[in-house]
């Protein structure tokens, strides 16, 4: 007997060959040879008799009588008669099915028929009856709720037509201070000094923005009216008062003070804004020099830039930036602010304005990212504080020490026409008192509130409206010098031929005389 070992391995000088495969003709070929016949034929008889033998089980087959000997004939009759009863009660479960889905379709149906009877009866009753009394509804119920005395709230059931009950829920909000501003015979000078403004001026507001905040009444109630809207936003940014007091002026709820708030703030920018707060045209141009020139003696003035700072709630994120160093150490703890850039004709009425940027951005950097910046402003002269670079078109005070007298009289005529927007920007923040404070107003809708404020503060200058002197704010310069005060050689010379003929001219000042 051979080592088990030699079958895995061929002899050194056998050539290995590869497997040919047997093709269909050669399996055709081995299926009809007389051998392979008689060798099917002899298993086949034996495996026969082994199953007789074995009685009709053997090798995994299955007859009758094996079956019926052997016991798994009643298995197999239990288990057929389960598969019946399983079917029958499937086809029980669907019957039942069917027969809830139709009941339940049927009762939608109905419910559905009979909701949209009630909803038409409804409809049609409140065509007919309910509509023409809400006025008489509102007014009774607002008798109840007046007479009441309740505070808080005051249910009162009023009877309409049909006989029938309806309840309403009445918040007692007290309008009398608005119902006596708004009457005509309320005194002129009692609604200057709350509204900031004449009535007249008030009313040309109303007239301009009616259009845009106007809303219809309702079935469930009246609109709040246009003046009414209007006084709302035009009292908050004047008195800079918390929205729950303004909710108490003028018998609103808070929420809806906040909105009107907004609304009204966002139509005075898109509605107003560009009819007067806008860039000079040539016309008006020639007019802003004129006067300009006779203030300072220097040609070609278009108008006066300052920055000034308002305060916010430390925002919540990039705190830093807006961080502001000068009013924290006059405050005596931390402040942050946004800045408000203007430029104003020689009636302190603002011609440009950029708001928002972070209170720790200087001044040069602000004017950098405004769109004055990107103007490209010829033949004009910007007159700034040392705050600002002297540029081709944006003109400052000298900054160095031991200044010569053409060089002082240069800077008291700019310092002149710095005071025209130094007190144009105290007019604003002494006439719109939410600029003095931290409001509370969203940091994202903050600018759309001042340049509303902006807009308003011109309207008042065109309009000549007299402010209160009890409302004069004093500003608190932030202004430092700009660490690339000189930006371009040009600029250096003509500001030095200037001021040459300033003094030569007798117009450079006589204070050092």
């Amino acid at each position: 007997m051979r080592n088990s070992n030699t079958l895995c391995s061929h002899p050194p000088n056998m050539d290995i060959s590869s497997f040919s495969f047997l093709s269909p003709e050669d399996f055709c070929s081995i299926s009809t040879n007389p051998w392979f016949q008689d060798l099917d034929n002899g298993f086949n008889k034996r495996r026969k008799k082994e199953d007789d033998s074995k009685g009709g089980f053997g090798n995994g087959c299955f007859n009758d009588e094996g079956l019926k000997k052997s016991g798994f004939g009643d298995i197999l009759a239990s288990l057929l008669l389960l598969e019946e009863e399983a079917k029958q009660e499937e086809a029980e479960w669907m019957s039942e099915s069917q027969q809830e889905k139709a009941l339940f379709e049927s009762n939608h149906k109905r419910k559905v028929q009979a909701m949209n009877e009630f909803y038409d009866q409804l409809q049609q009753h409140y065509s007919e009856t309910v509509k023409p009394s809400w006025k008489s509804v509102s007014a009774l119920a607002a008798t109840v709720a007046t007479t009441s005395g309740n505070d808080t709230t005051t249910k009162a059931e009023v009877a309409v037509a049909g006989g029938q009950q309806r309840r309403l829920w009445v918040k007692d909000r007290s309008k009398d201070w608005w119902d006596r501003c708004n009457h005509q015979d309320f005194p002129e000078e009692e609604f200057r000094k709350a509204f900031r403004m004449s009535k007249s001026t008030f009313g040309l507001i109303c007239r301009e923005l009616e259009p845009v905040v106007m809303k219809k009444n309702t079935m469930l109630r009246d609109a709040i009216p246009v003046r009414q809207r209007v006084a709302v936003c035009i009292w908050r940014l004047a008195t800079g008062e918390p929205l729950r007091l303004v909710s108490k002026r003028f018998g609103l709820g808070i929420s809806t003070c906040h909105k009107l708030v907004l609304e009204v703030c966002s139509a005075i920018n898109n509605v107003l804004m560009p009819k007067f707060l806008q860039w000079p045209d040539e016309k008006k141009m020639k007019e802003i020099n004129e006067e300009f020139e006779l203030i300072s003696g220097v040609p070609n003035i278009g108008g006066s830039l300052y920055t000034t700072h308002v305060p916010i709630i430390a925002p919540k994120v990039n705190v830093a930036a807006y961080f502001n160093r000068k009013h924290t150490e006059r405050n005596q703890k931390p402040s942050y602010s946004i800045t408000v850039q203007g430029v104003v004709d020689q009636k302190g009425i603002f011609t440009d304005v950029c708001i928002g940027w972070p209170g720790s951005m200087p001044d040069d950097q602000v004017l950098e990212k405004s769109a004055l910046f990107q103007r490209g402003l010829k033949d004009v002269w910007i007159v700034g504080n040392s705050g600002y670079p002297l540029m081709d078109w944006v003109l400052v005070p000298y900054t160095h020490q031991n200044l010569t007298w053409a060089q002082h009289g240069f800077n008291e005529k700019m310092g002149a026409v710095q005071n025209v927007a130094k007190e144009a920007f105290a007019r604003l923040k002494g006439r719109w008192s939410c600029l003095q404070r931290r409001t509370e107003v969203k940091l994202q809708e903050l600018p759309m509130v001042l340049g509303a404020c902006c807009v308003l503060h011109n309207i008042c200058e065109t309009n000549n409206e007299d402010m209160d002197p009890e409302l004069q704010f004093e500003l608190f310069d932030d202004e430092t010098i700009a660490e690339n005060n000189l930006r371009s050689s040009n600029a250096v010379l003509a500001r030095d031929n200037i001021a040459h003929n300033l003094l030569h001219h007798g117009l450079g000042g006589t204070s050092l005389l």
